[in-house]
């Protein structure tokens, strides 16, 4: 089977595109995508300066790699990434681990936030925590909320303007899947809008919103990226694991349906726009981070569990 775009041998099959692309071709129109997506939706400008947002994993290694490529091209762009240590043991030690090796190979400056220097504990002691208190939430709940509050600070210290995080197709289609099961109208608008400057609040983008996982682990391998084995041990436990075995069955039976639903999303999103932008913007009483609240999501886990 030929490539679609040249002679050369099929390497990689879209079914959702209905195209052949070779390896060569599969590389080059996965980059113009991105390209694409960060023209068409406007994420990026020629005088940013970009934290990249790197867990250690494919897909924000994937990101890292591919928009640091395109953004050499404007002079007065800045960059560098960074890495939340959650503190799990055997997990985020080689992710950092990993990530500084590929940082440094392609010149970014990096950092490393953790939880125990901020938050005084690690996400273990924090599950456990909750634990003993007989919390609901999954250990996914916390890590989520605090990891994202820790990335905002990181980005207001560093002083990037920018936030780049290696959100796929996949991962988006799911967001968006829990947020309607959980009913959580406001969620789907943040996650899926426009992007809006809050004082306080670094704008993240997701220049591979439209990019499928296997698309990007493809990606990763022919690069070569030292990617590891370990999975988070918290990870089974979470709602998103049960929700992406369904979409990935949906997909197989109907190929080009995760990018269904992130497209639908965005119109819901966009037909919100005028009731969520007429919001003001508070800031936590406890921490002084943005919130929709008196005190912010992060700081009210923390306070049910007496950290704070």
């Amino acid at each position: 089977m030929k490539c679609n775009y040249c002679n050369n041998e099929s390497f990689y099959t879209r079914h959702y595109a209905g195209e052949n692309v070779c390896k060569y071709h599969f590389v080059q129109t996965l980059v113009d995508k991105v390209k694409n997506t960060i023209v068409k939706n406007k994420l990026l400008n020629w005088d940013d300066k970009i934290m990249f947002a790197v867990s250690g994993g494919k897909d924000s290694l994937t990101a890292l790699h591919i928009v640091s490529q395109i953004e050499r091209d404007f002079p007065d762009v800045k960059m560098f990434a960074v890495t939340i240590d959650e503190g799990i043991t055997g997990y985020t030690e080689k992710r950092i681990e990993h990530t500084r090796y590929i940082c440094e190979k392609i010149g970014i400056e990096y950092n490393v936030f953790n939880y125990k220097e901020y938050y005084g504990y690690k996400l273990e002691d924090i599950v456990k925590l909750a634990k003993e208190k007989g919390s609901k939430l999954e250990p996914c709940s916390y890590c989520g909320v605090l990891r994202r509050k820790l990335l905002n600070i990181a980005a207001k210290k560093l002083g990037a303007t920018k936030v780049v995080t290696g959100h796929n197709l996949d991962d988006e289609a799911q967001t968006f899947i829990m947020n309607l099961l959980r009913g959580d109208i406001e969620r789907i608008y943040r996650g899926f809008g426009p992007i809006e400057l809050k004082e306080g609040f670094v704008p993240r983008v997701k220049p591979l919103r439209y990019v499928y996982e296997e698309e990007i682990m493809i990606y990763a391998y022919t690069n070569n990226f030292p990617l590891f084995e370990t999975e988070c041990r918290f990870v089974s436990l979470s709602m998103r694991d049960s929700i992406r075995k369904y979409l990935n069955d949906l997909e197989r039976a109907h190929p080009g349906a995760k990018y269904m639903l992130v497209t639908t999303a965005e119109k819901i999103a966009r037909s919100m726009e005028l009731s969520f932008k007429a919001e003001k913007i508070k800031y936590c009483i406890s921490c002084g981070e943005p919130t929709s609240q008196d005190l912010c999501r992060a700081c009210r886990l923390l306070e049910d569990l007496k950290i704070i």
